[in-house]
């Protein structure tokens, strides 16, 4: 695979004309353009010699922009989106900001960040799978597991323009440290981040850390550090004296903003919190708040957050939510070829009609109601523990909210909060019945256990399972890794400078890659457009730069996301995305149409329809999914899957022969 030259933090600054920030609510950002570009001030000139001249106006300086990431939040988890858990500080950001229902990611972890880092689609960036694939695609383009040197990084671009660039948290999307055998110049320091403390992988194996000497997991500026080990944070005689995660990543970019704000320049500060992905850990008092509180079970809980959500007036009254997965007591069997050579596996190309039938195992997915007294308990903690999380999450985002406060930042501040992607629902004991573990952790010695910090470098993998995953996505379809809503649709809010009431929720159709293109859009900085010059491959005739632009001696893809500036300061109204929109990982798809009516979504039989067809819903007017109505509409599914092949043509996707989650 090929490596990506350590230049970026030797580029030349280019500092930009400062845009002028209004102080209202809807016109609160940054003086630019719907196009982006910045308004300049010429100084006045008197008409008399003898008269002094009037001074050109100060600039005042462009605005910070802090974006924050949670990581596996499901939809209606936080107090503001409908749920039950305590996230005051959330609530009080929508308080001054607003809500966007309809902000969709990829369907995973380092697809999303991939995206939001570049502005483009994974797929043309490296991560058309999360980290490199181990089937037929291994190798190609797209595929390298890590941000590849195609991609034009936001945070570069804005240390271009001026400003201070600072990440703490999970990266995800690259490993290599420069010089590394295994390849270099993937972290975080080699991409525009001036200051940086990340987790490398796609999870902490504890959020306490506790690493082993000369572990390669955690960078500092691009250097590996071990959280956990002698002079380090959580380590003898290092500070914090105990490194939880969350709590550490706050307190890291919060030293990164200080140490430079004398200077008075703007900074852009991404907070990429691994909470509360597993294994479910918190300390207290987080950890024993929600005793007792799920103890009525999945039922109960998604009841309660749909009626919410529609007193909130999120959802409309008439809203059908989805059903979730079916019920299933054991694991529905594979097809007979199943992981032989002789198989020919359904995908959202080869249908059973042309001889493509075979399909993997389902899933047990079991009713509160079936579970027994042991199994409820040790279920009903496990979301306490996740509950737990969030609020400790939030609590954290108060502590940087209120930093920028005291140190007279918070007006002069775009705030973004969302998830990564939809609710993690990786099944318990890997899809087969999770009885016995359940069992087992709802005594002791296990029960009293959970939660909490074991001191070793790996902790109980503890996780919650599919339905409370389904809880967690209330009231919409599907988990994270898949394409229904519940996988690619999250909580989203943000604050605009200056903003200090609430404002409409906004129900356009909006993407990850519009952030990219939001955040250029503040600072005043045009992404580059100056098309790559044509390299012909001579044995196929391909345009090898096709679509790419230059920037930096490089030629890469350029940010396709919709800046959604003009839409949030009320210059601009309708829909964000007027063009058909699709995706694709893991083999699953879907593709919504131009006028946003349609949505085409393809998930592999057992979980998608066991026939193997792509199925269409009005999702306008069906959000949840519910209702398939694809047997009624054979044309317009045909249109809508001609258009997403195209779509995966574009991006040099490729439709996997076996597709199947990531877990």
């Amino acid at each position: 695979m090929s490596q990506r030259p350590p230049h970026s933090l030797r580029h030349t600054r280019r500092i930009l004309l400062s845009a002028t920030l209004v102080g209202s609510a809807l016109l609160a950002a940054c003086g630019t353009g719907n196009d982006g570009s910045t308004a300049t001030t010429s100084p006045a000139v008197t008409s008399t010699p003898t008269a002094t001249p009037t001074p050109a106006p100060v600039a005042q300086k462009k605005p910070n922009i802090l974006y924050i990431m949670a990581d596996d939040l499901g939809y209606s988890d936080i107090h503001a989106m409908g749920g039950e858990i305590d996230t005051p500080n959330l609530d009080a950001l929508v308080a001054q900001g607003r809500i966007l229902t309809n902000h969709h990611t990829g369907t995973v972890c380092a697809i999303t960040r991939s995206m939001l880092i570049s502005g483009t689609d994974h797929h043309l960036v490296g991560e058309g799978t999360m980290g490199a694939p181990s089937d037929e695609r291994k190798g190609l383009p797209g595929y390298e597991g890590y941000l590849n040197d195609r991609a034009l990084s936001v945070a570069q671009l804005l240390q271009d323009a001026g400003y201070h660039t600072y990440i703490a948290g999970k990266w995800h999307i690259g490993s290599g440290i420069v010089g590394a055998a295994s390849g270099s110049g993937q972290t975080p320091d080699q991409w525009g981040f001036e200051h940086s403390y990340v987790l490398l992988g796609g999870a902490a194996t504890n959020h306490y850390a506790h690493e082993a000497a000369g572990s390669k997991n955690y960078t500092e500026d691009g250097v590996y550090v071990q959280p956990g080990q002698p002079g380090q944070p959580g380590g003898t005689g290092g500070s914090p004296a105990t490194f939880y995660s969350t709590d550490f990543y706050t307190q890291k970019l919060i030293s990164y903003i200080d140490a430079n704000h004398a200077d008075g320049k703007p900074f852009f500060a991404y907070a990429a919190y691994t909470s509360p992905h597993w294994p479910l850990q918190v300390p207290e008092p987080y950890l024993h708040q929600y005793a007792g509180k799920y103890d009525a079970g999945y039922d109960v809980i998604r009841d309660a957050r749909i009626a919410r959500l529609k007193t909130l007036g999120l959802i409309p009254a008439d809203f059908t939510p989805s059903a979730g997965f079916a019920r299933n007591l054991t694991r529905s069997p594979a097809t007979t070829n199943n992981g032989t050579s002789a198989a020919k596996y359904t995908n959202a190309i080869h249908s059973p009609a042309d001889g493509y039938v075979d399909y993997g195992a389902g899933y047990v997915n079991k009713k509160w109601a079936d579970l027994t007294p042991l199994e409820q308990k040790a279920q009903a903690r496990y979301m306490e523990i996740y509950a737990g999380m969030v609020s400790n999450l939030d609590h954290n985002i108060g502590l940087l909210i209120q930093h920028l406060k005291d140190i007279g930042e918070y007006d002069n501040t775009f705030i973004m909060f969302q998830s990564d992607n939809g609710a993690e629902g990786w099944p318990i004991d890997s899809g087969a019945d999770p009885k016995a573990t359940d069992e087992a952790n709802a005594q002791e010695p296990i029960y009293s256990t959970l939660g909490t910090d074991n001191g070793l470098v790996s902790a109980r993998r503890l996780q919650y399972g599919l339905r409370w995953g389904e809880v967690s996505a209330t009231p919409l379809s599907q988990l994270k890794g898949y394409m229904g809503e519940g996988g690619v649709s999250v909580p989203a809010i943000i604050h605009l400078p200056g903003q200090t009431t609430t404002l409409p929720t906004l129900s356009a159709f909006t993407h990850v890659t519009d952030n990219t293109a939001t955040f250029l859009a503040l600072a005043g900085v045009t992404p580059p457009s100056t098309p790559a010059p044509a390299l012909i491959d001579p044995a196929t005739g391909v345009d090898k730069n096709k679509g790419k632009v230059v920037y930096n001696n490089r030629y890469v893809y350029p940010v396709t996301g919709v800046s959604l500036l003009g839409v949030l300061q009320g210059n601009a109204t309708g829909a964000v995305h007027t063009q058909a929109f699709g995706d694709e990982s893991y083999g699953r798809a879907y593709l919504r149409s131009a006028d946003g009516k349609w949505k085409a979504r393809w998930t592999e039989p057992p979980s998608g329809p066991v026939d193997g067809h792509w199925e269409l819903f009005d999702i306008g007017a069906d959000r949840g999914e519910t209702n398939d109505l694809a047997a009624a509409n054979p044309t317009i599914v045909n249109g809508l899957v001609q258009q997403w092949q195209q779509y995966l043509s574009n991006v040099g996707g490729v439709e996997p022969l076996q597709p199947k989650g990531y877990y």
